[in-house]
């Protein structure tokens, strides 16, 4: 296994867990429609200059796949990223935490139940680690402050987030095309900003000042081309059942850099969670079995 790509997974989520630094301090501050629609706006301009001759030279590529990129913008983009940020007005960060922990197993779940990609058994252990690390944390180590939790509509929302992440994760690399990943990452945004336009029209908008800015370009440029791009990259190599549990160290990364940036304290369980957490990472990244991959084979 290429270590380059498991360091791209890695960068990614490291990416994406400064971006829930800033959506904790723009929560109030930013009307969700807005940052939801404005990041990508300013990633799709960013990009222009730089992909705009590429996505000439490939418009027939482009126009076949049109309703595929359709669908990727709407999964990766407009749905699991615009929808994350209303949630966090509904449901406590616990339970967001757990529910974005999801999608390495709805990952595994959803190839296996529609592609019959079945995965060693050495790697549903160490998902299954990475999950019981990801519980140890965002309970603090009290499942009983879990049990007592209902689930509302911020609950129900995350849920969408998850499945959305998974299901993008498994059709972009399903739905490989012959173009560069820029130019896909374009047009996907392309696509968000069409999907995104009407809540940003509806929200009141953004009041401008320095860290407002400073929060949009974070996740404009970062969030929404450098951690995408990275992440395109590494499931078209890795495929998603390995890259997907890497969200599993998001809250991890996140509990870290919220302890270094905005003094929060770092507790044991972050530590016992974040080791199980990495073991599991660790050995979720086994193959399948030959035996597996025969048997598939053999059904196709």
């Amino acid at each position: 296994m290429p270590p380059k790509y498991l360091f791209l997974s890695l960068l990614a989520v490291c990416i994406w867990a400064g971006n829930a630094i800033v959506n904790k301090l723009a929560a109030g501050a930013i009307p969700p429609g807005v940052i939801a629609f404005d990041r990508w706006f300013v990633a799709f301009m960013v990009l222009t200059p730089f992909v705009a001759r590429s996505v000439v030279q490939h418009r027939a590529v482009i126009r076949a796949n049109l309703p595929r990129l359709a669908g990727l913008g709407l999964l990766g983009m407009a749905l699991c990223q615009g929808v994350g940020y209303y949630a966090a007005s509904f449901t406590s960060a616990t339970n967001m935490g757990i529910l974005l922990s999801l999608v390495p197993l709805l990952t595994v779940l959803l190839n296996t139940a529609f592609f019959r990609d079945v995965p060693s058994r050495r790697a549903m252990f160490g998902v299954a680690l990475s999950f019981v690390g990801i519980l140890l944390v965002v309970t603090k180590g009290d499942a009983h402050a879990l049990l007592s939790q209902g689930v509302g509509r911020g609950d129900a929302l995350m849920l969408v987030v998850a499945l959305t992440f998974a299901a993008y994760g498994i059709l972009l690399r399903r739905w490989a095309m012959p173009m560069p990943a820029f130019t896909s990452l374009y047009v996907q945004m392309a696509w968000a900003l069409v999907f995104l336009l009407p809540s940003f029209l509806l929200e009141p908008p953004m009041v401008f000042s320095s860290s407002n800015i400073a929060m949009v370009l974070y996740a404009a440029i970062p969030g929404s081309i450098v951690a995408p791009f990275v992440w395109m990259l590494s499931v078209q190599r890795l495929g998603a059942n390995r890259v997907a549990v890497f969200m599993n160290l998001i809250p991890i990364l996140t509990a870290i850099v919220a302890a270094a940036f905005l003094g929060e304290a770092l507790h044991a369980y972050h530590l016992w969670g974040g080791g199980l957490t990495i073991c599991g990472v660790v050995l979720s990244q086994a193959r399948r079995q030959e035996k597996t991959r025969w048997f598939e084979k053999q059904k196709a």
